[in-house]
């Protein structure tokens, strides 16, 4: 049977004969957009708050820049929140990737990192591109673990913001490298 070559991306320094290439696993992590407040609701479950108008605006502006930028997933995997869900379906939809999208309850705002990461190893086909839908500040943590194997690192993880790591072999300790995190702004100003 023949198998079509795979885009691989090289890790560490020039490789020379007799080398193993590892292709690096991207994973991108995205917070949920602008939500409606809780005293705005007669919603006792924070699981149930929606997105905004504005909130739904300002992620379609982010699935306008992430499409530019020629993001794509193998896997997007969402809280299944109501916001975070949003999230997720415009983004999914804007890219043409709804089959792609799945609700896991480790990205909950309680939800446990290392459930996810097993989850993430455990599938029949490693993804090499994911993009994670949660909360602050599970999010902002999950981060931390991944590139430093701790959770001190102190960063402002904006509503609508995008993170990406890049991983060679993931685990729940420090495997990740920090490649890059955009605002929303600064994700608007590339459109």
């Amino acid at each position: 049977m023949e198998t079509q070559p795979k885009n691989v991306t090289f890790c560490g320094h020039c490789a020379g004969r007799g080398d193993v290439y590892v292709p690096v696993m991207n994973i991108y992590l995205l917070r949920h957009g602008i939500a409606m407040v809780r005293n705005d609701l007669d919603v006792e479950n924070d699981s149930e708050r929606p997105l905004t108008p504005k909130g739904k605006r300002q992620l379609r502006q982010i699935a306008a820049a992430m499409k530019k930028m020629g993001l794509r997933f193998d896997l997007i995997l969402s809280s299944p929140y109501l916001r975070a869900k949003q999230t997720a379906e415009i983004v999914a939809e804007s890219l043409k990737l709804t089959k792609r999208l799945k609700y896991s309850d480790a990205l909950a705002p309680d939800g446990s990192p290392k459930i996810l990461i097993q989850q993430l190893t455990e599938s029949k086909s490693a993804p090499e591109n994911i993009l994670l839908v949660g909360h602050e500040p599970y999010l902002s943590c999950l981060i931390s673990l991944l590139t430093t194997g701790g959770l001190d690192l102190m960063m402002d993880f904006k509503k609508g913001g995008l993170c990406k790591l890049e991983i060679e072999k993931l685990s729940c300790d420090r495997c990740a490298t920090l490649a890059w995190l955009l605002t929303p702004r600064q994700m608007k100003l590339m459109l």
